[in-house]
């Protein structure tokens, strides 16, 4: 008999997470045990719910959106769900598993245990878990809208093509595997802070809410394993390595905090919304615009660790 690799931890007595784990469950061919029925996902959408959150439209205070017609905006916050999933989805396969792979792998040569070795490769086993919830929430919202939004249709989130940039101006293989990791650690520890968006909005629909609850659950398992790494790692490095892998930190931190400008550029183009060149333009120029993502206590705790607290050039505050 294979054994069916362990789902997400989820409270049995709640219906929706029990729905979700269920929908994974299923997707997996030749299970062992008869399950009982347990509820479809699609029973549990609610359609007097909004996909995402309004706060999280980074334009939704501009006069453009505010005039559009109230269809429109729901297809635009279906987008926005949307392509949420797909930049945790993007993260989880071009950030996440690339670093966790280097240090399976033990690429810094830092001799870890079998208890490390067997902690970063479950981490990565979760992650296509995470890919696969994600990517279920996302079928759901086009199955119960009736709307297509491919995933295709909108580019790599900002992180990624931030990253890949990096990888390509690494000046050798110990640089891009730095880089890797900096990037990694950036997105495991802080995630959450990501994730608490979308969890904590009693607004949002309840699947969406349920998915990524459990996602987030993880995550901060995951966190204590990312920190743990990159404090062995950064024992083992040279002072320019150090240096190298400080800045990739930085870059992490900016790329990961940024609103992703060409997403939402993708979604207003495919929704053919007037005007959205100047309502893209006057949100980037708006100075007083919070960040998507600020909180790096995470990051910051770690590098207090390190004792570079002062040298990785970040305003904490």
């Amino acid at each position: 008999m294979i054994d069916i690799p362990a789902l997400p931890a989820h409270d049995p007595d709640d219906l929706v997470e029990s729905a979700v784990v269920s929908r994974l469950a299923g997707n997996w061919s030749n299970r062992a045990t008869v399950k009982k029925p347990e509820p479809d996902l699609d029973d549990l959408f609610d359609h007097s719910k909004h996909d995402y959150p309004e706060a999280l439209i980074p334009f939704a205070e501009h006069d453009v959106y505010v005039g559009l017609p109230e269809t429109t905006k729901d297809r635009i916050r279906a987008w926005g769900w949307i392509a949420f999933n797909k930049n945790v989805m993007d993260v989880e396969q071009h950030v996440v598993n690339p670093g966790f792979s280097l240090l399976a792998q033990d690429a810094f040569d830092t001799g870890m245990g079998d208890v490390l070795a067997v902690a970063v490769t479950q981490a990565m086993v979760d992650e296509q878990y995470h890919t696969l919830m994600h990517l279920n929430a996302s079928a759901l919202t086009r199955r119960q809208r009736g709307w297509a939004m491919p995933e295709r249709a909108l580019p790599f989130s900002a992180t990624v093509r931030r990253r890949a940039a990096a990888q390509l101006g690494a000046g050798n293989a110990t640089e891009a595997a730095l880089s890797a990791l900096a990037y990694m650690t950036v997105a495991e520890i802080s995630i959450t802070s990501y994730l608490d968006l979308i969890e904590d909005n009693e607004s949002i629909q309840p699947v969406n809410r349920a998915t990524v609850k459990l996602h987030n659950r993880d995550e901060y398992c995951h966190a204590s394993i990312a920190d743990e790494m990159a404090v062995i790692v950064f024992e083992k490095l040279k002072s320019t390595e150090r240096r190298f892998f400080l800045d990739g930190l930085a870059a992490g931190m900016d790329a990961f905090s940024a609103t992703d400008f060409s997403t939402w550029e993708a979604i207003l183009q495919s929704e053919g919304v007037a005007e959205k060149d100047r309502m893209l333009d006057d949100t980037r120029n708006d100075r007083t615009r919070r960040q998507l993502v600020q909180d790096y206590t995470g990051i910051r705790s770690l590098c207090r660790k390190l004792d570079v607290e002062d040298e990785i050039g970040i305003a904490w505050t």
